[in-house]
């Protein structure tokens, strides 16, 4: 029993002893004529970086003729959080085209979170962007619809905080749209469209971001809807309700003005009727007080009915109240 711990003690110890002490990868760095110390390894493991990725980091760039990168300066930037890999693919890249790219750059780059190595990429074969249907007016009021296609480049220095491919697409965009809006007529846009791309790249667009715009070429351009008739159409039917609102407040008015004038009318009748409702009343009391006698009142019902009978006569009045002056006439005489 105790041998048999004693064994599996050793093969513990084994295992633990080539993880901590990773000979074969010194093996291979030594051959690869990589200078590392066999304790930078195993402090490496203690760390928690993988020494795998830092020897084969350091061979390759080895291989390619970048022998001043030190395995301190890879281990560093992977405990910061970067991609070694794409860090020395993107150095071995930058060299192999001329292009000046230090290794403090590229690990900057990296850590900002863009990816190094397919910025290489980019600044030595150039991007093509396709830009999103861009809709403006020009000055006739006729709708155009641009697609461009925008030729960049990184821009290495600016990569670090500048801006991407979005303030980009923003930036022609808008430029598309100033042009547009700025020609007389859509057909002067129709006959000449490389007078947006030029115009547009005229601009400085590529200021203060990652990218250094190479050319600007105008795709399609498509004529939309008649925008100046729609707004003259809108404002048409603005006018007219405006108008019927107007017309309708006027009604209103006319029609509450005669209602009013109903309601006084109304009123005037009611006092005249409540006046000739007095009359009896007041005959009344001048037969009682003496003041109008018999005859006095036969006289008065004569010169009403003279009055009606000349009213008929002269067309004033109308028929019945002739036939009711005369039948007053008639009654008068044989009460006579």
């Amino acid at each position: 029993m105790q041998l048999i711990i004693l064994i599996i003690a050793v093969v513990v110890g084994i295992f633990v002893f080539f993880y901590f002490v990773p000979i074969n990868l010194w093996i291979t760095a030594r051959f690869s004529g990589v200078k590392i110390n066999l304790f930078e390894l195993v402090f490496m493991r203690i760390r928690k970086v993988p020494p795998r990725i830092i020897v084969e980091s350091l061979i390759t760039a080895h291989k390619a003729g970048l022998s001043e990168i030190t395995s301190q300066e890879l281990e560093t930037h992977y405990l910061a959080g970067g991609h070694v890999p794409s860090v020395i693919k993107a150095l071995i890249s930058a060299d192999k085209a001329n292009i000046n790219l230090s290794f403090k750059q590229a690990t900057a780059i990296d850590l900002a979170g863009r990816d190094v190595f397919e910025a290489v990429q980019i600044s030595v074969n150039p991007k093509v962007i396709n830009t999103p249907s861009v809709a403006a007016v020009a000055a006739d009021g006729i709708q155009l619809i641009a697609k461009a296609r925008v030729t960049v480049r990184a821009n290495i220095q600016q990569l670090v905080g500048g801006a991407g491919e979005d303030t980009i697409l923003a930036r022609v965009g808008e430029g598309i749209v100033t042009s547009i809006g700025s020609a007389h007529s859509h057909k002067e846009v129709l006959e000449n469209p490389d007078k947006i791309s030029k115009l547009v790249l005229q601009r400085g667009l590529d200021a203060g971001t990652a990218f250094e715009i190479l050319s600007i070429d105008i795709a399609d351009v498509d004529v939309g809807a008649n925008i100046g008739a729609k707004l003259q159409i809108d404002q048409a039917n603005a006018d007219l309700k405006v108008a019927e609102a107007k017309a309708e407040e006027r009604r209103a008015m006319a029609v509450a003005e005669e209602q009013e004038m109903k309601a006084k009318s109304q009123e005037a009748r009611a006092k005249v009727i409540e006046a000739e409702a007095e009359i009896p009343k007041a005959m009344a009391e001048a037969f009682r007080s003496g003041n109008l006698g018999i005859m006095d009142y036969y006289k008065m019902q004569n010169i009403q009915a003279d009055t009606d009978m000349r009213e008929s006569i002269s067309g004033s009045g109308d028929g019945s109240k002739g036939s009711s002056g005369k039948q007053n006439r008639g009654q008068q005489g044989e009460d006579r």
